[in-house]
């Protein structure tokens, strides 16, 4: 059994829930709150931060990008041409350089600043930096989602799925993100069809319907959320 120490709307692990559903994996999942900084979760990663994976006869393995990574070495052989790391070379690299856009670009420039400003706030104490949101980070994040939202249309409009012609980690990651946002109402639909398509296919997956059935207590889910069909 692997276990995900996780926070339900850490984007981050919204990717590997995604990823290890996709493979067809179980997982036991511990929710943690990373500001608490406890002690037990520090000795698995010492930088603090989701996702982690803990399975048995190997070190604790910290972040999405490693996760993929051993997920796919360990599993992805047996998905066979649905892999979700392309066999090719030049293929594989257009998949990690998309992932480490969605992971580390528009985190940083949208799904952190939303997910912490409105969501993470509500459960800190003053001294862990909870408070009121920051208005003028969600602003900058909801001006910065409409360039991310061109690019994915522009991506899917050259394409089947982000990185080529199936899915791949690349689609994962990118939909995990928008997904803790869209559950906020953040993400502007209208005015990307061809984005709004593929996220529309991506979201009606089995894999993700343990994310569309989760709610967070005092803040509703928007009304795109669960609509497969918006």
């Amino acid at each position: 059994m692997l276990t995900l120490f996780h926070h339900s709307f850490c984007p981050h692990s919204r990717f590997i829930r995604l990823a290890t559903a996709e493979h067809g994996v179980e997982i036991q999942l511990v929710e943690e709150r990373v500001w608490l900084r406890r002690q037990e979760f520090l000795t698995l990663n010492p930088a603090g931060t989701t996702p982690v994976l803990v399975t048995d006869g190997a070190p604790a393995i910290p972040g999405a990008s490693v996760i993929v990574e051993f997920l796919d070495e360990t599993l992805g052989h047996e998905m066979g041409d649905g892999r979700l790391m392309m066999q090719d070379i030049n293929d594989r690299i257009e998949v990690r350089r998309l992932m480490n856009w969605f992971n580390e670009k528009f985190y940083e420039e949208v799904s952190n600043p939303l997910v912490t400003e409105r969501i993470y706030k509500r459960f800190m104490s003053a001294s862990d930096g909870g408070g009121p949101p920051n208005m003028e980070l969600i602003r900058a994040a909801k001006t910065n989602i409409r360039y991310h939202l061109q690019y994915i249309g522009w991506l899917v409009g050259t394409r089947n799925f982000l990185a080529g012609e199936r899915l791949t980690y690349a689609d994962l990651a990118a939909a995990a993100h928008l997904s803790a946002i869209d559950y906020l109402g953040d993400v502007p639909w209208s005015e990307d069809e061809t984005a709004k398509a593929w996220y529309a296919r991506i979201k009606s997956r089995p894999s993700f319907r343990p994310l569309l059935a989760e709610w967070l207590a005092g803040v509703p889910a928007s009304p795109t959320y669960v609509d497969l069909d918006f």
